[in-house]
């Protein structure tokens, strides 16, 4: 490390996290004290996912290291088997940058493994947006995890503050910032509706439904079923209307899932798959759309600040805040289309937004260099509850 310059290594393993760590990411470049190192796993290694990382050297962001974990399984064992060898390859990777804090986001199993990579070779972990809640999914588990490995927190709202003060973390470590999803919309150029569609490579005749559908991987009721009621809805929808589809995450069925939606995409006339659209298009995108449906948290998150209702199918997000744009629906087809139909029908007006002002990197970067003692982040006791 160049004296008086602390080195922050930001893990990435997915597009979703990506969108939310693009403005955190560039504050860091900003800052003269910091050096960045960003290390890419997961997803953004896998062809069959997008081969996302092109997306962030695009945004002119080196990735300094790169660690592959993802086999080719489909399955809960699969998943585990890449928690391990994440842990190895995080580990191995952390021992050669040699950073002064590493930042992690969310609650994916990428980032749980990196989280313990980081937690037994002592170096402090930053977590964002710990402290939420989704009862639907295996990540409820992991993020709580990872924010009691974690010796700072940057929960996006009020709520999730006071779990991870549950949890035992201590007030002066919490830091509510909002979300930095909102810094993204804020700050994401414009594209008119003909680049957009040249960028996409196809056209967005009428209205457009974003639609993202992720395993559920908590849910008594398989994934493959429940993305079957839903296609079976959009099947049903209006042929005038564009479906546009982001892939699924490489969770357990992950691939099932996107095999059907490609097939359904083939079939469908006006409707399209991608494996993923980068931030600038997928906001681009959501800013026109007449509706998000799918289990996605950006339908909970980002969706309100463009005034764009969302459909939520299932129980992938129960916990989370919600805005009053939001529609909660069953994964069964008929719910799904009336909640579509009502989705189309509304035009949310000042939409107000849970997840804060679109602030929170300048906030994050203003918290990190205001500690002058990293090393010390790692001793940590148990607050317990008055």
């Amino acid at each position: 490390m160049i004296k008086g310059i602390r080195q922050i290594a930001v893990v990435t393993g997915s597009r979703a996290d990506y969108g939310l760590l693009l403005w955190p990411i560039r504050r860091i470049q900003e800052e003269r004290s910091f050096r960045l190192t960003v290390v890419a796993t997961g997803m953004h290694l896998a062809p069959a996912f997008g081969m996302t990382v092109d997306q962030i050297a695009a945004d002119g962001i080196p990735v300094t290291k790169r660690v592959p974990i993802l086999g080719e399984g489909d399955d809960a064992n699969a998943m585990a088997a890449a928690i391990g060898k994440g842990v190895a390859g995080f580990a191995a990777a952390f021992e050669e940058l040699r950073p002064d804090l590493v930042l992690l986001l969310g609650d994916r199993y990428e980032i749980f493994a990196a989280a313990q990579a980081a937690y037994v070779k002592k170096i402090p972990i930053a977590h964002l947006c710990g402290g939420d809640v989704t009862d639907g999914a295996l990540d409820d588990a992991f993020r709580h995890s990872i924010s009691k490995m974690a010796s700072l927190h940057f929960p996006t709202n009020a709520d999730a503050a006071r779990r991870l003060r549950q949890l035992g973390e201590a007030e002066d470590r919490i830091h509510a910032v909002g979300s930095s999803g909102i810094d993204a919309i804020l700050r994401a150029p414009q594209m008119s509706p003909g680049d957009l569609e040249k960028s996409l490579g196809h056209k967005l005749s009428g209205r457009t439904l974003l639609t993202t559908f992720h395993p559920v991987t908590l849910d008594a009721l398989p994934s493959l079923d429940q993305l079957n009621e839903l296609l079976a809805a959009l099947e049903a929808v209006d042929p005038a209307i564009t479906v546009v589809f982001t892939l699924a995450n490489a969770d357990a069925d992950g691939r099932a899932l996107n095999a059907a939606i490609e097939a359904f995409a083939q079939r469908r006339p006006n409707s399209f798959a991608h494996a993923s659209l980068g931030p600038e298009r997928y906001l681009n995108l959501m800013r026109r759309a007449a509706a998000v449906v799918g289990n996605s948290s950006s339908g909970l998150y980002e969706a309100p600040s463009f005034d764009v209702p969302t459909v939520n199918i299932g129980r992938r997000q129960d916990g989370r805040l919600r805005a009053k744009s939001v529609i909660d629906c069953p994964p069964e087809r008929k719910a799904i289309g009336a909640a579509i139909q009502k989705a189309l029908a509304s035009q949310p007006k000042g939409t107000v937004n849970p997840y804060g002002d679109g602030e929170a990197s300048a906030r994050i970067v203003a918290v990190l260099k205001s500690i002058p003692d990293w090393p010390s982040l790692v001793y940590k006791r148990f607050q317990d509850l008055p």
